[in-house]
């Protein structure tokens, strides 16, 4: 079989390591500026966690340095095409026009008027939160740095959301829960 794409889940319980799992997330999300096709896509948090997950994950994402990948210290590179960068424009805006609120990014550097990204596909790192499945960037590969919020309650909630696509390649998750690591491990379809 072929591998066409992914659209990964990266679920937070309400147990986790609240620093190592934004830290992780951060990584797994904007691994070259979200573009492959193991980056976490959906990220699910837990009720109780959800506010200061988000909060604690835009100041990692703030932290970000975009720009040309051969300039010292740029951690998130340019979108490989023009119809790369429409397709994150898209997701966004679909996303806020839906009642999703842009923590941080959102926009292109062109709208930041960042002298350093002039000329390239460059899309800000982007945290979105209060989004829900009708949003596309829920139901398809969005391939830029987004890193889209979703909420769940309980851990079949998340189980089932995580299943939720059509692209089951990779997943993530934390928690400190042992049997909860296997019963998630188990039921998750993914590989």
């Amino acid at each position: 079989s072929l591998e066409l794409g992914g659209n990964a889940p990266f679920i937070v319980f309400d147990d986790a390591d609240l620093e190592k799992a934004a830290t992780a997330a951060v990584g797994s999300a904007f691994r070259n500026a979200g573009q492959t096709c193991i980056c976490a896509n959906r990220i699910l948090v837990q009720d109780g966690v959800y506010d200061k997950f988000a909060e604690l994950l835009a100041s990692k994402v703030k932290a970000l340095k975009l720009g040309r990948g051969t300039e010292e210290g740029v951690t998130c590179g340019p979108l490989i095409t023009p119809a790369a960068l429409d397709k994150v424009h898209r997701h966004v805006e679909d996303a806020v026009s839906k009642g999703a609120t842009a923590v941080t990014g959102g926009m292109s550097p062109v709208d930041l008027s960042d002298p350093s990204c002039a000329g390239g596909y460059f899309f800000a790192p982007t945290v979105l939160r209060d989004v829900t499945p009708d949003m596309l960037c829920y139901r398809e590969e969005t391939f830029g740095p987004i890193a889209p919020l979703f909420r769940f309650r309980e851990e079949a909630d998340a189980v089932a959301m995580a299943n939720d696509t059509e692209y089951g390649l990779a997943a993530y998750f934390y928690t400190a829960d042992v049997g909860r690591t296997w019963r998630v491990a188990e039921a998750l379809e993914y590989g």
